[in-house]
């Protein structure tokens, strides 16, 4: 297997393992949960960065696309990849854990400026460690990925759910721990987040230009 199918492949199932990990550390109800989702999201960076890069994350995909890390097609294959791979992951939970009795309520405005503004963070980020130039090769990216979900989740999870993923979120809103109506905002706040952090690196680092791809 190679080429796009292999990445492809690679996010859904890396997306997979993540999106069940939350479902199940949610359902925990674990005072660790934020950090058994920051160390899942390290361990699938660390496991598929090799193949895919690894985003496992909508924004992040939308974000490298801007940045020139990845080509159109295969931003759709990994989104497509990883929305389908968040469903199966909520799917599999039901035969595990019961739906919640009510969804997570929250303020739509709060709510939708922490989920923008920590995947800002998160994708600021992923284009820093895992794209840049002079972080080639680099041993550190992923404990810094799962670090910053980590800190995300524990700073403004209680606020919005800490989503910071559209493929994540579909998978709480499937099980019902997010609010279905408000899955609009869980889409498009971390859109926001990952093409504004993909502008700002392409300002302060208009030097560290990838080849032009194809697609």
């Amino acid at each position: 297997m190679t080429g796009t199918v292999r990445n492809a492949v690679a996010e859904l199932v890396g997306t997979f393992i993540f999106a069940f990990a939350v479902i199940g550390a949610v359902n925990s109800g674990s005072d660790l949960t934020p950090l058994a989702i920051g160390f899942t999201l390290m361990i699938m960076v660390f496991a598929t960065g090799h193949i895919s890069g690894a985003h496992l994350n909508p924004a992040v995909s939308l974000a490298a696309l801007i940045r020139g890390a990845i080509n159109v097609t295969t931003f759709v294959s990994y989104l497509v990849a990883q929305l389908v791979a968040a469903a199966l992951a909520a799917a599999l939970s039901f035969a595990l854990w019961p739906a919640p009795d009510a969804p997570l309520e929250i303020e739509v405005g709060p709510a939708f400026l922490v989920e923008a503004l920590w995947t800002f963070v998160l994708a600021y980020v992923v284009l820093n460690v895992a794209t840049a130039k002079s972080n080639v090769n680099n041993s550190f990216y992923g404990l810094a990925i799962g670090s910053t979900v980590f800190v995300g989740a524990v700073a403004v999870g209680g606020i919005s759910g800490g989503g910071f993923n559209p493929a994540i979120s579909l998978g709480l809103a499937i099980t019902g721990n997010f609010d279905f109506a408000a899955y609009w905002l869980y889409f498009i706040a971390p859109l926001v987040g990952g093409a504004v952090a993909a502008l700002l690196f392409r300002a302060l680092n208009s030097d560290d230009k990838l080849p032009a791809l194809e697609g």
